[in-house]
């Protein structure tokens, strides 16, 4: 592969990540958009429109190239990688992870998971992510791993909870079976649930999960400095005003996207970026 990734920080500009990591101290901030742009390459084979098989192929070389990483033999592609995982000692699992995270949505999209599949999803797409970000945070091994557990099911949990009708779009359903029985929908047609009058049923319970998980990772990042988790702080931050929005809103059809402003992003940027 010759996609050799020597500008993440190109990769990850203009999104929200960029603006929680470019406050970082310049060996975390090129740690954190080296993952940033690992993470984009692997989604956006997930998620692009190419055929299945493919896609899965693509995924594979990723899972070589990273098994070559670990082993002193890396490709182009991933060589810029090796100073952040020799520096903070991120893990090849967790990259791993992340790309068997991806790699559920290929096969055939995902619809109606039941609870455990979605919760193995959140850890492999979002809470390996925090896996390893918080080793470039410098959090101890069991508060990281506390962290990443809560705050990346929260980010996880949030995103699906906003993207009901985009995700129904390309034909996804992220919401859990358990919760659609409950709530009387029987169908996992994603048009047709994100449709249904009963989807706030589904989507208050999801709530609750996510309120819980914010306060045990904000609980988390109150006993370090504030320098120490700047970056997570502001992520998590973020999310909490996306869900406010959202929970402004309401989840009954038909339903306005929620986003936040330059504006409102800057708000919360100028509020804990400092010391």
């Amino acid at each position: 592969m010759t996609d050799v990734d020597t500008s993440p920080a190109q990769t990850a500009s203009g999104s929200s990540f960029y603006a929680a990591m470019r406050i970082l101290p310049r060996e975390q901030r090129e740690a954190m958009f080296y993952i940033y742009s690992f993470c984009r390459k692997v989604d956006d084979i997930a998620d692009s429109d190419g055929p299945r098989a493919e896609r899965l192929e693509a995924l594979a070389q990723w899972r070589r190239d990273i098994d070559a990483l670990y082993t002193g033999n890396p490709p182009p592609r991933v060589a810029p990688y090796l100073p952040a995982v020799k520096r903070f000692g991120l893990k090849r699992e967790d990259f791993i992870a992340i790309i068997d995270g991806m790699e559920m949505d290929v096969p055939a999209e995902i619809r109606a998971p039941d609870e455990a599949t979605l919760d193995l999803y959140c850890d492999r797409v979002a809470s390996a992510v925090g896996r390893l970000s918080v080793r470039v945070f410098g959090l101890s091994e069991a508060d990281g791993i506390a962290l990443s557990h809560n705050l990346g099911r929260a980010l996880q949990l949030t995103n699906i909870l906003r993207d009901i009708d985009e995700d129904a779009g390309i034909g996804r359903l992220y919401l859990p079976r358990e919760l659609l029985d409950a709530a009387g929908i029987v169908s996992s047609d994603p048009q047709v649930v994100a449709a249904d009058p009963n989807v706030p049923k589904v989507c208050a319970p999801i709530v609750e999960r996510v309120k819980v998980y914010f306060a045990k990772a904000d609980e988390i990042m109150a006993r370090y400095p504030r320098s120490n988790v700047r970056a997570p702080r502001i992520m998590s931050k973020y999310y909490q005003e996306i869900l406010k929005r959202l929970l402004a809103r309401g989840f009954a059809p038909p339903r306005q996207s929620v986003k936040l402003s330059k504006a409102a992003k800057m708000s919360i940027l100028l509020r804990y970026a400092v010391f």
